[in-house]
């Protein structure tokens, strides 16, 4: 894996409550990191990294629910492609709805990511493929025009009840697109109680890092339109609406 040189620090002005994440997606074994004991599912790896002192890898045997075929390390199973398993659940009313959702629902080629690793910020060495961010809404509206601010790229929130992980990990690792969701809306996740109701993950691919680190230390994360108040800003609205006007005027 590629050393750190991204320098991260900027994210630990938000204090968050619950550390950022950087993975990374391996076609070989990583030297010199320990694989994780036992199983869970791919979600639940974000809050074990936070819990740890130093990264740790999983491999298809460590995974016990979709992630491994989300990622290409093993094949869909043909009773869950065709629907069963969320008409019994009650998520669907028919396994046709949760048919059709494999139409959509992104996966990495088969065999392409045998392992991948994970790291809290304080200890992430390698260069990510995905920062992986748990925020409040007020923190989320910071990142996500941090975004925006030199490009206008529009916001984004894309997601099926079920296979989340895969617009989790596998959407914004392909399309290059940063894609969020909120804690609570996942059928596996909220079922295995994994996260904290009501959060805000963020999941940022490599190339968008660079635009956010560099956003965040151009902007102002605290817009006075937001802290001065109801009256203030119907005020500072009218001046901008005035002053606006009078440059179109010169035109």
């Amino acid at each position: 894996m590629r050393p750190l040189r991204t320098d991260l620090s900027i994210f630990e002005q938000f204090e968050f409550e619950h550390a950022p994440v950087g993975v990374k997606f391996l076609f070989t074994r990583p030297d010199g990191v320990e694989r994780i004991e036992g199983t869970m599912p791919l979600c639940q790896m974000i809050v074990e990294a936070q819990k740890r002192k130093k990264p740790f890898y999983m491999a298809p045997e460590n995974e016990d629910c979709f992630g491994t075929a989300a990622l290409g390390m093993e094949d869909m199973p043909t009773f869950a492609e065709a629907g069963l398993i969320g008409e019994k659940f009650e998520i669907y009313q028919e396994r046709r709805a949760n048919e059709r959702i494999y139409q959509h629902v992104p996966s990495l080629a088969r065999g392409t990511t045998n392992y991948a690793a994970f790291a809290a910020l304080e200890v992430l060495d390698f260069e990510p493929d995905l920062l992986i961010l748990m925020t409040t809404p007020s923190q989320a509206e910071i990142v996500f025009r941090a975004l925006s601010y030199t490009t206008g790229e529009v916001w984004e929130s894309k997601k099926t009840i079920v296979l989340s992980c895969a617009w989790l990990y596998v959407y914004p690792y392909q399309t290059g697109k940063v894609n969020y969701m909120v804690t609570g809306m996942s059928f596996g996740s909220k079922a295995k109680e994994v996260f904290p109701e009501g959060k805000i993950l963020i999941s940022i691919p490599w190339d968008k890092i660079p635009v956010i680190v560099s956003s965040l230390g151009e902007m102002k994360w605290a817009l006075p339109s937001y802290t001065d108040g109801r009256e203030e800003f119907y005020q500072r609205k009218a001046r901008v609406l005035d002053e606006s006007a009078r440059e179109a005027e010169n035109v």
